[in-house]
């Protein structure tokens, strides 16, 4: 295959959701097929790509593909182009993959409802999107796939739009994400102005002139808009009520698109993070608050796929943090966020098999003992606890105990708050599983357990391997390292003991937090949660208070703000502007009163104006 053929990795998907969205009722009975089909036959040309990618010196992988100019504005000109390299290829195998196992799981979930092929052409607009975020060359070119993922997430969150919660969801994400989108705009702006163009190309090569000031301001706007897109401190709100779309969405947010964007966007941005220590600082700070949030939020959901989404937060976290670390940290940041791909959707299909089997109830106070019926789901759901837990010979083991390892070359604390993370993923993750598995049956009565169809399963169990087999990646000579280091260039970090034995560390942290989870959750657990809690249970299940918080410094000085310039308005603008009206109306109402139409009453006007005329100059001749 062409390199010149690289658009059609975006094309198949965007044309099938232009077909599904607009074919109208005739595509009913064959659209899920076709939704399926299309990121599938990407996925087939992502491969080809890619084999052929391999086949080439290690430093002559890259190439732009040059579609047409898009437009020209003085001497900024802007073209269509994609970026075809070791680092796009890879985001593009895992959207096409892990994206196509999506479809194929939602033609079995999604089977009764109504509006079963309009779902997959929002399905298909997703995976448009993302590939054309981490194809483009140009970051004006990033910002419209940006917002088009934007734009899917909010059709596919709020996809049950008659519950008034998914609606409200699906508002808050597009809102939230607003906030982040502000900082990748102002950046591409920001280019414009400092070398001319927004083409990575230009952008990289002039990164290494800019001022501190402008390399930290810069490194701070596409910050601000990963944190939007990846749901981390202080714009996460929005991602745990992003559950109440259709399960398959929330493994395609999680995995495989949208809240690996930002993270996409950082190490793609490093030649920029690297000129400036501040902004690199920030990513790390950022990154390491909210793998520890996400994990105290997980502790708190009994709702399995809120619990799941703080999960998400947390993992991104990770990955945020080594992004932030610079070489040391680059390869890791992306080999976790393939690993994390493909267990995380494991997961939240998994949870939709569960959901499924339980009459589409979330809570898992109200189930138990699931383990013996529905087998299947289990054992695959196990794989991605296994991995996320980071036991070896899981894909987790090898990508999130290198970040670990590189936080703690770099700072103590750093590392230690990663550590402290594990343990607690660990702890809430076995909470997650003794609450769904094990344990005695607490079921509503009116609930038949029972395992899920193949076409959901098949998906299940392709994931679960690949959950156990990512770490090949990097156990099998080191390969996601050889391979992403012309793109990002890499650094040995210099660990303060073997990494055999901080491995050690790390897995003893991991099943101390997994043996807490099994003597706390083993025994009978209340279908009903206590209202009486300690108060950081009650600090996590209010999500960190981070409602709460936006609402008070952002909401409502907003209202406030809204509220004072409304009354200036109307009191101020528009009152002197009627004011004004009303004083020329009373004049003129009382002028209008002279003319009364009478001769009479003009003829008596002119006597007397006559009179005074005499009188006045006798007046002046007598002076």
């Amino acid at each position: 295959m062409s390199h010149e053929l690289t658009w059609l990795l975006v094309a198949v998907p965007a044309v099938s959701a232009a077909i599904l969205l607009l074919g109208g009722k005739a595509t009913n009975a064959w659209g899920h097929l076709l939704g399926t089909l299309a990121p599938l036959i990407s996925f087939a040309f992502g491969v080809v790509l890619f084999i052929q990618m391999q086949a080439k010196p290690s430093d002559n992988r890259a190439e732009t593909v040059r579609l047409f100019e898009w437009f020209s504005v003085g001497q900024i000109k802007v073209e269509f182009s994609l970026l075809i390299d070791p680092l796009s290829i890879l985001f593009v195998l895992l959207i096409t993959g892990v994206g196509s196992l999506i479809h194929i799981y939602s033609i079995g979930y999604m089977e009764h409802d109504e509006r079963r092929r309009r779902f997959f052409g929002y399905l298909n607009l997703f995976i448009a999107s993302m590939l054309l975020l981490v194809l483009a060359a140009d970051y004006l070119l990033v910002f419209v796939g940006w917002e088009g993922v934007g734009l899917a997430s909010y059709l596919l969150i709020g996809f049950w739009q008659y519950k008034t919660s998914a609606a409200v969801a699906a508002k808050k994400a597009f809102v939230v994400n607003r906030v982040g989108d502000i900082g990748l705009s102002l950046a591409v702006m920001s280019m414009w102005a400092l070398f001319g163009s927004s083409a990575f190309a230009t952008v990289n090569a002039g990164a290494e002139h800019l001022s501190k000031t402008w390399a930290t301001l810069l490194g701070l706007m596409l910050l601000l808009a990963a944190c939007g897109k990846s749901a981390q401190v202080p714009l996460q709100s929005w991602l745990l009520d992003a559950m109440e779309g259709p399960t398959p969405v929330s493994a395609l947010i999680h995995a495989a698109t949208m809240v690996t964007a930002g993270v996409y966007l950082v190490v793609r941005s490093h030649a920029i993070f690297e000129q400036s220590d501040a902004a690199s600082t920030a990513v790390v700070i950022v990154g390491t608050v909210t793998a520890l949030a996400g994990a105290i939020i997980g502790c708190a959901k009994d709702d399995i796929k809120k619990a799941l989404a703080g999960s998400t937060m947390s993992q991104i976290g990770y990955m945020m943090l080594a992004a932030g670390l610079g070489p040391v940290g680059y390869v890791f940041a992306i080999f976790h966020l393939l690993t994390h791909g493909f267990f995380k959707a494991n997961m939240f299909l998994g949870a939709g098999s569960v959901m499924h089997g339980m009459n589409d109830d979330v809570n898992m106070r109200r189930y138990g003992a699931l383990r013996k019926y529905l087998r299947i789901t289990y054992v695959t759901f196990a794989f991605g606890y296994l991995a996320i837990l980071g036991i070896p010979p899981f894909s987790g083991f090898f990508s999130k105990d290198k970040i670990i390892e590189v936080a703690f070359a770099d700072n103590t604390v750093v590392g230690l708050c990663a550590l402290l993370g594990a343990g607690i993923t660990a702890f809430y993750m076995t909470r997650l599983m003794m609450m769904t598995f094990f344990g005695e049956k607490r079921w509503e009565e009116d609930v038949h357990p029972h395992e899920s169809p193949k076409v959901m399963t098949g998906a299940l169990v392709v994931l679960a391997i690949l959950s156990l087999v990512g770490g090949a990646l990097y156990f099998v000579g080191h390969w996601i390292v050889k391979w992403l280091t012309p793109v990002t260039g890499f650094e040995e970090a210099e660990l303060p003991i073997s990494d055999v034995a901080m491995s050690l560390i790390i897995l003893a942290v991991v099943l101390v937090g997994a043996g807490v989870g099994v003597m706390l959750f083993r025994r009978d657990i209340p279908r009903t949660a206590p209202v009486r809690v300690s108060p950081v249970t009650t600090f996590a299940r209010r999500d960190l208070y981070g409602d709460a918080l936006n609402e008070a410094l952002f909401m409502r000085p907003g209202q406030y703000l809204t509220r004072t310039l409304v009354w200036l308005d109307n009191r101020g603008v528009d009152g002197l502007v009627n004011g004004l009206a009303a004083l020329f109306g009373g004049l003129s109402g009382r002028l209008r009163r002279v003319q009364t139409g009478f001769v009479r009453s003009y003829a008596l006007s002119m006597v007397f104006g006559a009179a005074f005329v005499v009188v006045a100059l006798l007046a002046v001749r007598l002076s």
